[in-house]
C-alpha cells in the first residue's frame, strides 16, 4: 500500500508554497504537442477513464482517505523528510485534504475514442475549493505516466487498422476479417504489467485479436465491457518453439498431424513452422497433409517468424532458390490454392492461412500488403502479429505530451499565464488563458484560449469527474464506435 501523494516526482511536493501567497485556483491542460512519427497528425484519446478510476478514486479511498489520518502523516513525513533533509514542506494540507475525503478537482476532457489534432488539448484540469490549489500541477507526473501510453498504442493501432483496411477494400472479399488481421503479441517485451495492460487495451480499440489476457479484464473493470456479451479480444490455440523442438527435428512432420488430427480436429490452429526449414514445411509436409488440411473444420495457420517479414511472407526476387522467390502466401497456394474474388485477387482456402509475428512496423505492414496485390494476392492471406518493437518503442516524446497550467487566480483575481521559451522551436509554447474546445465546420477539433468562464463552459469539454464523483462512464462499445468513424 502506497499513498498515493507521494506518487509523484520529488520537486512536486514544496511547489504548494512557491505558488503566490493567497493563490486559489489553478487551471491546466494535456495536450499532445508534436508528433515524431511521419504522417501522423491526429492523437486518440485514451486512458483518462481508468486513470479517474483507478488512481483518482479507487486508489485515494483505499490508501489514503479510509487510513488512519495520524499513519499517512507520519509516513508521509518520514518519506518527505528522510528525501529532501531539513524542510519545510510540512502536512497539514495532507491533513486537510484527508479530513475532506475526496479529491477536489473538476477534469474536462473531449471524448476517449476521439481522434484529437496536434496542439489541441484533450482535458482540462482544475481544483474546486481555494485551498487546494497545489493539487492540479502536483498530479501533473502520475497523470503522464499512466496516460500517454494508452494513448500512444491506440493512436498507433488506428495506423495499422487504416492500413488493413485499405488494402482489403481494394483486395479482397472479406474485409471485416480486418478484426482479427491485427493481433497483439507484445506483452512480454513491454516496462511492466501496466504499460503492457493498458497498451494492449488501446491496441483492442482498432482490433479484436490479442494475446494479452489481463486487456479483457482491464476493459471490463475501467471501460464497462462485457465479455459474455461482446466480443472484447480473443486468440486462437497456437504452438510454440519449445513444443515444436520437443517433437523433434526428425519428428516434425508427426507434430504437425498430431497438432492437426488429434490434439485440434477442428477450430483454428497456429503452428510456428520456421523451428527449422519453414521451406521443408511449405513443400514438404504441407503437401502430405492435405487432405487432412482440406477435410478439416477450421483453419490451419502457418507461423514463420524468422528473417524479413515482407520477404518471407510475399518472395524475394533476389531469393537464391524458388522458394524464397515465391515466400510463404504464394508457396501455399501451390499446395491449396482457393479462388479469385470478384476483385480479381486471389484468397487461400479457408482451411489454410499465414501469420507473421516478428519485427512488424506499419511500414512493413504496408509493403506486405502492396507486395500481395502487385502478385495478385488479396492482403486477407496474412495476419500481422503486432508486438512490442511496435508498441514500446514509444515514448511520451512520440507525440509531445505535456500537462501545462495556463490559467491561476490570486488574491481573487485571474491570470493568463503561458511557457513560450524563446530557445524553443516553438513545440513548448502553450496556449494562454482559459479554453475552449470547439468543432470547426470540417469538424475537427480545435482551441480558442483566451477564453471568459462563460466561454470554458461552453464547447466539447465536457465534465467526466467533479469532487470525487465519475461524471462520464464511457465503454468499450462506444469508443469503439467513435474511433471507427473517425
Amino acid at each position: 500500500m502506497m499513498n498515493p501523494l507521494l506518487l509523484t516526482d520529488g520537486y512536486k511536493v514544496d511547489h504548494r508554497r512557491q505558488y503566490p501567497e493567497n493563490t486559489t485556483l489553478v487551471y491546466s491542460n494535456w495536450t499532445p504537442r508534436k508528433s515524431r512519427l511521419e504522417n501522423v497528425d491526429r492523437i486518440v484519446l485514451f486512458g483518462l477513464q481508468y486513470f479517474i478510476k483507478k488512481y483518482i478514486i479507487e486508489d485515494f479511498n483505499q490508501n489514503f482517505f479510509k487510513q488512519p489520518k495520524d499513519e499517512i502523516l507520519k509516513k508521509y513525513a518520514r518519506r518527505i523528510n528522510n528525501y529532501l533533509g531539513e524542510n519545510l514542506v510540512g502536512t497539514q494540507h495532507i491533513a486537510d485534504l484527508h479530513d475532506l475525503g475526496y479529491i477536489p478537482m473538476v477534469f474536462k476532457s473531449l471524448p476517449e475514442g476521439a481522434e484529437v489534432p496536434l496542439r489541441v488539448p484533450m482535458f482540462t484540469m482544475y481544483n474546486t475549493l481555494p485551498q487546494f490549489f497545489w493539487l492540479t500541477n502536483y498530479f501533473e507526473t502520475l497523470l503522464s505516466a499512466v496516460v500517454w501510453l494508452p494513448c500512444n498504442s491506440a493512436t498507433i493501432a488506428k495506423q495499422y487498422r487504416a492500413i488493413m483496411d485499405q488494402y482489403a477494400a481494394e483486395t479482397s472479399s472479406v474485409p471485416e476479417f480486418v478484426d482479427w488481421q491485427g493481433h497483439d503479441f507484445s506483452m512480454r517485451g513491454m516496462g511492466g504489467i501496466e504499460a503492457a495492460v493498458t497498451s494492449a487495451a488501446g491496441h483492442l480499440l482498432s482490433f479484436t485479436g490479442t494475446d494479452t489476457i489481463p486487456a479483457i479484464d482491464f476493459l471490463e473493470t475501467y471501460y464497462n465491457a462485457d465479455s459474455d456479451h461482446e466480443l472484447i479480444g480473443g486468440s486462437v490455440a497456437a504452438t510454440e518453439h519449445s513444443v515444436m523442438c520437443m517433437g523433434t527435428n526428425t519428428g516434425e512432420l508427426e507434430t504437425f498431424k498430431r497438432l492437426i488430427l488429434e490434439v485440434y480436429p477442428k477450430g483454428v490452429v497456429s503452428i510456428v513452422s520456421d523451428t527449422w526449414d519453414l521451406w521443408k514445411v511449405l513443400t514438404e509436409y504441407l503437401p502430405a497433409l492435405k487432405n487432412d488440411i482440406i477435410n478439416r473444420e477450421g483453419k490451419v495457420v502457418i507461423r514463420p517468424d524468422s528473417g524479413d517479414p515482407v520477404d518471407i511472407i510475399c518472395g524475394n526476387p533476389d531469393g537464391k532458390d524458388e522458394n524464397e522467390k515465391k515466400g510463404v502466401i504464394e508457396l501455399l497456394w501451390d499446395v491449396f490454392g482457393g479462388k479469385t474474388n470478384d476483385k480479381g485477387y486471389k484468397e487461400l482456402v479457408p482451411q489454410i492461412g499465414a501469420i507473421y509475428g516478428d519485427s512488424i512496423t506499419t511500414d512493413r505492414a504496408t509493403q506486405i500488403c502492396e507486395h500481395l496485390k502487385a502478385k495478385g494476392f488479396a492482403s486477407t492471406n496474412v495476419v500481422f502479429g503486432i508486438g512490442s518493437f511496435t508498441y514500446q518503442y514509444n515514448t511520451r516524446d512520440t507525440f509531445g505530451f505535456a500537462m501545462k497550467a495556463t490559467y491561476g487566480e490570486v488574491d481573487g483575481v485571474g491570470r493568463e499565464i503561458f511557457k513560450d521559451p524563446i530557445t524553443d522551436d516553438g513545440t513548448k509554447k502553450s496556449a494562454k488563458g482559459l479554453l475552449q474546445i470547439f468543432k470547426n465546420a470540417q469538424g475537427e477539433y480545435e482551441l480558442k484560449d483566451q477564453c471568459t468562464w462563460a466561454e470554458e463552459a461552453q464547447g466539447e469539454l465536457k465534465e467526466v469527474f467533479r469532487d470525487g464523483n465519475l461524471l462520464i462512464d464511457y465503454s468499450l462499445a462506444e469508443i469503439r464506435e467513435r474511433l471507427k468513424n473517425s
